[in-house]
C-alpha cells in the first residue's frame, strides 16, 4: 500500500501547487500571453512597483486587513470576557448568534452592510470597507478566544485579586498570557480573511477604492495583466518565508525546552 499512498500524496500536491507554480513561471514571461513563452524577463516585476493603481490596491488591502484585525481582536477578546460572565442559556444564545455570520453567504453580508451604510448616511469609502471587515472578523476572534478562556477558568484571576492585584493588572498579567494563543490565532485568522475577501469589499467600497481582489475582478473584463502574476508570486514567497521562519523558531524553542528538561532530570 505504500506506493499507492505516495502516488496519492503526489497527486494531491500537484492539484494544490501546480497552478501556483504555473502562475509563478508566467510571471517571468516577457510576453503578455499565457500561451506563448517569449523569454525570461523581470519586466512585470518592474511594472508592478511603478503601477500606481496596483500600489494603491496593495496599500488598501493590507492597511484595511491590519487595522480590521487589530480592532476585531480587541473587540472580540473583550466580548469573550463579557460572554463568559453570562448565564449558560445566554452564552448559548450569543454563541449561536455569533455563528450566523460565519454560515451566512458572503453576498448577503455584503449587500446588508452596504444597505445599512447607505441607510445611516455613510458615504461608501475606505472607512466603510474597514467597518465591514471588522464586523465579519469579530466572530472568528470570538471562536478562537472563547475556548481558551473556558479552559482558564476564574480561579487564577480571582487568586490574583485576593493577592491585591487590581482587576486591570490581574487581567493583563494573568488572563492575557494564558489566552494569548487564542488571541494570536484570532488575529491571524482575521487578517487572512480580510486580505482574502472580495464580495463584502465589492459591495461596501466607494468609487476609486480598490483592493487586490477587486482590482483583479476589474481587470478580468479587459484581460489580466501579468503584473498580477508577479504580485501573487511575491505574496506567496513572503508567506512561505514567514511560515519557514515561524516553524524554525518554534522547533528551536521546543529543542531548548527538551534540552533543559533533560538537564533538570539529570
Amino acid at each position: 500500500m505504500k506506493p499507492i499512498k505516495i502516488i496519492y500524496l503526489i497527486i494531491i500536491m500537484m492539484f494544490l501547487y501546480l497552478p501556483i507554480v504555473t502562475l509563478m513561471v508566467f510571471s517571468f514571461n516577457e510576453s503578455k500571453s499565457m500561451f506563448k513563452w517569449t523569454g525570461l524577463s523581470l519586466r512585470w516585476y518592474k511594472e508592478m512597483f511603478t503601477d500606481t493603481q496596483m500600489l494603491s490596491a496593495i496599500w488598501n488591502t493590507f492597511s484595511i486587513a491590519l487595522t480590521a484585525s487589530v480592532a476585531a481582536t480587541l473587540i472580540g477578546t473583550l466580548a469573550c470576557v463579557g460572554i463568559l460572565k453570562m448565564g449558560r442559556k445566554s452564552q448559548t444564545t450569543i454563541m449561536g448568534l455569533n455563528n450566523i455570520p460565519l454560515l451566512n453567504a458572503d453576498i448577503v453580508t455584503g449587500i446588508s452592510l452596504m444597505l445599512s451604510f447607505i441607510a445611516f448616511g455613510f458615504y461608501l469609502s475606505w472607512g466603510t470597507v474597514l467597518m465591514a471587515h471588522i464586523t465579519f472578523c469579530i466572530p472568528y476572534v470570538i471562536l478562537s478566544v472563547m475556548p481558551k478562556l473556558k479552559q482558564l477558568g476564574a480561579g487564577s484571576y480571582e487568586a490574583a485579586l485576593d493577592l491585591g492585584a487590581s482587576p486591570v493588572y490581574a487581567f493583563r498579567k494573568v488572563v492575557i498570557p494564558d489566552i494569548k494563543p487564542g488571541i494570536v490565532s484570532g488575529f491571524l485568522l482575521s487578517f487572512t480573511m480580510s486580505v482574502d475577501d472580495f464580495v463584502v469589499t465589492h459591495f461596501t467600497r466607494g468609487a476609486g477604492i480598490n483592493t487586490i481582489s477587486t482590482l483583479i475582478y476589474s481587470q478580468v473584463k479587459v484581460g489580466i495583466r501579468p503584473t498580477l502574476f508577479a504580485l501573487s508570486t511575491v505574496i506567496f514567497l513572503v508567506v512561505l518565508v514567514i511560515l519557514v521562519l515561524v516553524n524554525f523558531v518554534s522547533g528551536k524553542d521546543d529543542g531548548e525546552e527538551e534540552f533543559f528538561y533533560e538537564v533538570a532530570q539529570g
